[in-house]
């Protein structure tokens, strides 16, 4: 399987790939119109709220996993089969567009995030959209060993780390979920931290330091989460990149645990 982040270089030398962007945005703007006011040449749109989720709701969260079949009908639809490997990218250094690479690199497909996204490509946008021809992407059940559940992120020996930024993890705000805080015992590892100010990842060694400082040093399990299952992938992807293992995501997340009766953390 390929590395999970590549470069330009990478994807220029390897034409069998797509890419997908997959921006979208938690303030309500839409992905799909920034997609069609300007992309990576050759690059497919991959909606996030109906190719890579299934409708919110309190017992699961605002973005649990989709069917597998209605994941693999979206990735055919896109022109996606099951050898064609897929290079994803957003204008948020990742964070979003993490949550396809995740998605398909859990059931054996070659993918990877494009290091520095948008903007890592030499040349300018353009409106044009490629057409690809349907073709047949295999349905496959998300694998349990890369899942993990409620009672398994609150109580289970895993690290648990919640990839939001600081002031949503210490409970200080909390924008969009009925309650704030956090999931008791859980450490704060701020995704949006895992690159630079271009957007592009932290040398290996650097991202090895991030994790060992929070207990995930490649010797003990990790377990994943954020606000709704999609930016916690980020760390598990930043996690294998460099090195210490693949981790596994609690989907609901704290979408799903603030539902719930049980304790809230504050502070840091």
């Amino acid at each position: 399987m390929i590395d999970p982040v590549v470069d330009e270089q990478w994807v220029r030398a390897h034409g069998d790939a797509v890419l997908a962007d997959v921006r979208w945005y938690l303030d309500d703007r839409s992905g799909r119109a920034a997609y069609q006011e300007g992309h990576l040449p050759g690059a497919v749109f991959i909606d996030l709220d109906t190719a890579l989720a299934r409708p919110a709701s309190p017992a699961e969260g605002r973005h649990p996993l989709p069917a597998p079949e209605v994941f693999a009908a979206a990735m055919a639809a896109a022109g996606i089969d099951d050898q064609t490997p897929v290079i994803a990218y957003d204008d948020a250094g990742g964070v979003v567009a993490a949550r396809l690479v995740w998605m398909l690199r859990a059931i054996g497909h070659d993918a990877a995030l494009l290091d520095g996204g948008l903007t890592a490509f030499a040349g300018e946008l353009t409106t044009e959209v490629p057409v690809r021809p349907p073709v047949s992407f295999t349905a496959r059940d998300w694998p349990a060993d890369r899942l993990a559940s409620l009672e398994e992120a609150a109580n289970g020996p895993a690290v648990v780390l919640d990839a939001r930024d600081p002031a949503r993890f210490r409970g200080d705000a909390e924008p969009v979920d009925p309650r704030p805080g956090h999931i008791p015992g859980a450490r704060n590892l701020p995704c949006r931290e895992n690159v630079d100010a271009d957007g592009r990842f932290l040398p290996v060694e650097q991202l090895r330091e991030r994790f060992a400082a929070v207990g995930a040093d490649g010797t003990t399990e990790v377990i994943s989460y954020c606000g709704s299952g999609v930016t916690a992938c980020h760390n598990l992807i930043a996690l294998e990149h460099a090195g210490l293992g693949a981790g596994r995501l609690y989907a609901g997340s704290w979408s799903q645990y603030s539902h719930t009766d049980r304790p809230a953390a504050t502070g840091d």
